[in-house]
């Protein structure tokens, strides 16, 4: 299966049925990608929880004047194709009202900060 797009349809379907926060099974890269949307500001926090058996990562969604921030998210790469960007061919999402979440040499980065850093790489989705 993939556990990126099962963790970014879950932060969909949590803000849309308003819930406060959500919890995925934890990873190294499922915490990078909720860090990266920590700054961009679609979450307001993210805790990692141990439990009985492995860990969790908590992420708490964020809500401005009772709307969610999350709208909507699309799945660029997939385990089946992967979706390589060059530094060239990033564009901003939604008219800079959204984010590209890319996978870098750099670790994990929103289409702004790999055009500053000038790197490209596997496009993981876009969320707005």
């Amino acid at each position: 299966m993939d556990p990126i797009s099962d963790m970014i349809i879950q932060l969909k379907n949590g803000s849309v049925v308003r819930r406060e926060s959500i919890s995925v099974p934890y990873s190294n890269l499922k915490n990078a990608v909720a860090l990266a949307l920590l700054k961009t500001g679609y979450v307001s926090s993210v805790v990692r929880r141990a439990r009985k058996v492995g860990s969790a990562l908590e992420i708490t969604l964020r809500y401005d004047d009772g709307q969610s921030k999350i709208k909507d998210v699309l799945r660029i790469s997939k385990p089946s194709k992967r979706v390589y960007m060059g530094v060239k061919d990033l564009r901003s999402v939604k008219s800079g009202h959204g984010a590209l979440i890319l996978s870098t040499p750099k670790g994990i980065l929103t289409e702004k900060e790999a055009k500053r850093e000038l790197v490209g790489g596997e496009a993981l989705f876009k969320i707005w």
